[in-house]
């Protein structure tokens, strides 16, 4: 056993969770994913510029009611788990369960209706390289390649951003995230943000363009 003050000094030290490490490399990794998808977008930017009559034709395909009510669910979720952080800060642990399952819920609700509105897309042959559209203008060819994978690439981070919640309820369920230890729930958080964040940007480029 060791008794002496430096030696069980550096024993707690290394106990502790390094909060700021933590926070920076959450930081660094969204922000890399900002740089993915603004790629993306610029490439977005470049073809709209060479095709801007193709691309108009292109949004008025798409659903709007659809794309208004994914963006007013992303938003109430948004709130739900920035409430469940401030809950969990306050150690009310069912608020926080709570919160958290409802914002699984939206995700939910929003990935139902992108498996409608593609599904309506796909059944009436738009899709990239259909016959549909490579008998067509070249531009709405890739309006719509480009419409699968930015917003198929986004719902893959809402299916991340749904587990990431599901484990943060779990742990505080658990009591491992409480009002002193919640970085897994803060990240999580934030991580629900930037889907959250990216989808303010899809959403009027491809829906209402032009």
């Amino acid at each position: 056993m060791n008794n002496h003050p430096r030696m069980a000094g550096e024993g707690t030290m290394r106990s502790q969770v390094d909060r700021v490490g933590i926070k920076i490399g959450m930081w660094l990794f969204l922000y890399s994913e900002i740089i993915l998808f603004g790629g993306l977008f610029v490439l977005y930017a470049a073809y709209l510029h060479r095709y801007p009559q193709s691309f108009a034709v292109g949004g008025k395909e798409l659903n709007r009611v659809i794309g208004a009510l994914n963006t007013v669910v992303l938003l109430v979720s948004s709130f739900t788990v920035a409430a469940s952080i401030t809950a969990i800060q306050k150690n009310s642990r069912k608020l926080t369960i709570g919160l958290l399952l409802f914002s699984i819920f939206c995700g939910v609700i929003f990935l139902v209706n992108k498996y409608f509105e593609w599904g309506a897309k796909i059944q009436h042959g738009i899709y990239p390289n259909s016959e549909t559209l490579v008998s067509g203008e070249p531009g709405l060819n890739i309006f719509f390649g480009l419409y699968y994978v930015i917003t198929g690439l986004h719902g893959l981070h809402v299916i991340i951003g749904m587990v990431l919640l599901a484990i943060s309820t779990v742990l505080v369920w658990r009591g491992k995230v409480d009002g002193s230890r919640l970085s897994m729930l803060d990240n999580s958080g934030l991580y629900w943000h930037l889907v959250d964040l990216i989808w303010i940007f899809v959403f009027p480029l491809f829906y209402l363009v032009l």
